[in-house]
């Protein structure tokens, strides 16, 4: 069955932003001599302006996997962004963590500004991108809030709009939304997606849940552990905004399901993108 008939499938093709080659990690087991593996030989691309979810079960890989790209996980092998290999952090990668990680004693407007700050952006463009961007995730009026007056919602855009202020070329999200409700967690997927349309900046987001998975994405890339491993490169050929209960939807989620409960597929680093 084809899901992306009548759909444009050049739509996010192009040119390779990121580039993984052979990237394994591996940490210190208690009670072992050996390491443990996490990644081992790791192998993928990602394209300019691709929205990816990485998806799998709770000690995959998915968050190693985000972490060696923000340059916080020391790694074996190659990851490349933009042709240049990845050794440290960098602010063209911008990271929203799980957590609000906002200072409590700074208001919206200074938690914005403060990567700005760091970089040594100038007083007045501070003021006037930073504004700019609590507008554009929907806070303008609680520039002078602070954190601990804020649902959790507020606080998430709040800390993408600090990621954003510092304008990188690629977002990683660490489940982002995951303590959220899901009256919330909803309505900011969709307005992500909104952010997302009018940038077009690569995203990885790590996610447990399938059903945001193929909401948001362009790809879904499952994981399998023991070592982390690609279970299945699926390619979501579907228009935004979609609509959570078509059909369509509901079968790409039923073959990620499928992928998740295999789970001794051989091993194998890369599979093709499947679209049907």
């Amino acid at each position: 069955m084809n899901f992306a008939k009548g759909v444009d499938l050049t739509l996010h093709e192009g040119t390779p932003i990121l580039s993984f080659e052979g990237v394994t990690v591996a940490f210190k087991s208690p009670g072992h001599s050996a390491d443990r593996p996490v990644l081992s030989r790791l192998k993928l691309t990602v394209d300019e302006g691709e929205f990816i979810c990485l998806l799998g079960p709770s000690g995959c890989g998915k968050t190693t996997l985000l972490n060696c790209v923000a340059g916080f996980q020391p790694y074996e092998g190659n990851i490349y962004y933009n042709g240049a290999r990845i050794e440290k952090p960098g602010k063209e990668r911008g990271v929203v963590f799980q957590e609000y990680a906002l200072f409590p004693w700074f208001t919206v407007e200074q938690n914005v500004e403060f990567g700005l700050r760091v970089n040594g952006v100038q007083a007045s463009e501070r003021k006037e991108r930073a504004r700019h961007y609590i507008e554009m995730v929907g806070l303008a009026g609680f520039e002078k809030h602070y954190p601990g007056k804020l649902s959790g919602g507020m606080k998430q855009r709040a800390g993408l709009a600090r990621v954003l202020a510092n304008e990188p070329g690629i977002l990683l999200m660490d489940e982002p939304f995951a303590a959220l409700d899901e009256q919330t967690r909803e309505k900011l997927q969709a307005e992500l997606l909104g952010l997302w349309e009018q940038q077009r900046k690569t995203c990885l987001f790590v996610t447990h849940s399938i059903q945001e998975a193929v909401y948001l994405a362009d790809r879904v890339i499952v994981l399998q552990p023991n070592p982390a491993r690609i279970a299945l490169d699926l390619r979501i050929d579907l228009p935004r905004l979609r609509n959570r209960h078509d059909e369509r939807l509901l079968q790409f989620q039923s073959r990620i399901s499928d992928a998740l409960r295999e789970g001794e597929r051989p091993y194998g680093e890369h599979l093709s993108v499947i679209t049907a």
